[in-house]
């Protein structure tokens, strides 16, 4: 019987995977974010920037940020990483920035320091051999990140993919079998102090089990957690890239967005007890004055009377223990004061 996430056209021979495989890649990054919670992710290669896009709703993340050498590729798509109406209307107790830098993996840059997660989902297949020779120091030595996921094609699966003669892109400059990658990434965390895990996505077809996952995978674990951030930072002071976007997230730690929300709450609250407490102040008034217009205001007890003094105001809460009241036309609503 076929697997449920892998389905083979009889007639083409084509294999489809249920969901597509780079949606597979996106979403194995997305548990290791759920599980482990960075606060800090680059995405190395993020291209049109979707993985970086559902990395933003992760609540743990305060930043993200991409890089590419293909700059024309980031800003068709960079639009999606800006922040929403409903972003400005709700802030979020968390803060986030979102940056996209346009440069070479290849490069160092003290921009790149000091993340706890560096992912590069199909990326150095597509770097030359000079690139990927400084593509381990630049990552594990400069960037130094505390995880690091490296995803590749599995060249062994290719036989199994119809109309693949030599590499599955035209923009590939190799492809590697397990054992490639494997001897090369254990030798990347060896001389690093990494570890590194192998796994994979796409399961192949029943009986062609052999050839392994369709993508190949190694999340990479640093040994020993150090702040590496500061030394690399006054020794490499050059940047290398050039950031084409930016976008700081409205979040409840900026004071002037935490006052708009308390002050929103508190008026959504004190309408709530207006209306209540108007229920029976209404009946009382009309029966008295039954064709006099009732105009009433409300407003936080600070400010519901300009004659009194503050002491005075202080007074009249602490005699009314705190609770709304009526005073003649206005409702008035205490606000607690803080200690």
């Amino acid at each position: 019987m076929m697997s449920m996430n892998l389905q083979k056209d009889t007639f083409t021979g084509t294999i489809n995977f249920i969901p597509p495989l780079y949606k597979q890649r996106y979403q194995f990054i997305k548990d290791l974010v759920i599980k482990y919670k960075p606060k800090k992710v680059a995405d190395l290669g993020c291209a049109d920037c979707t993985l970086l896009w559902m990395l933003k709703f992760c609540n743990c993340i305060e930043v993200l940020a991409g890089l590419d050498i293909r700059e024309n590729v980031m800003r068709e798509k960079m639009h999606k990483l800006s922040p929403l109406p409903g972003d400005y209307l709700q802030p979020s107790e968390r803060s986030l920035t979102v940056t996209l830098h346009h440069g070479s993996v290849a490069h160092k840059d003290p921009c790149m320091l000091g993340f706890d997660l560096v992912t590069c989902i199909e990326l150095i297949e597509h770097l030359e051999a000079t690139e990927l020779e400084k593509f381990p120091e630049v990552v594990f030595d400069f960037m130094a990140p505390a995880m690091v996921v490296i995803s590749t094609p599995n060249s062994e699966f290719n036989p199994l993919l119809p109309g693949v003669t030599l590499f599955r892109h035209s923009d590939h400059k190799f492809e590697w079998d397990r054992a490639q990658f494997q001897r090369w990434a254990i030798d990347a965390a060896t001389r690093y102090d990494y570890t590194v895990e192998f796994t994979g996505l796409g399961t192949p077809p029943p009986g062609t089990e052999d050839v392994g996952f369709c993508t190949q995978i190694g999340v990479f674990m640093r040994k020993h957690l150090k702040n590496t951030e500061t030394v690399n930072s006054e020794t490499h002071t050059q940047h290398a890239y050039k950031t084409v976007f930016k976008a700081v997230y409205p979040s409840l730690k900026d004071e002037k967005y935490l006052q708009n929300a308390v002050v929103n709450a508190v008026i959504f609250e004190a309408e709530i007890i207006k209306r209540r407490l108007l229920g029976d102040f209404k009946s009382e008034h009309m029966e008295h004055n039954d064709n006099t217009e009732m105009k009433v205001q409300f407003q936080p007890f600070m400010r519901c009377s300009k004659n009194l003094s503050l002491a005075e105001t202080e007074k009249l809460a602490a005699d009314r223990s705190m609770e709304p009241f009526i005073d003649g036309n206005t409702v008035c609503i205490p606000l607690e004061e803080e200690p």
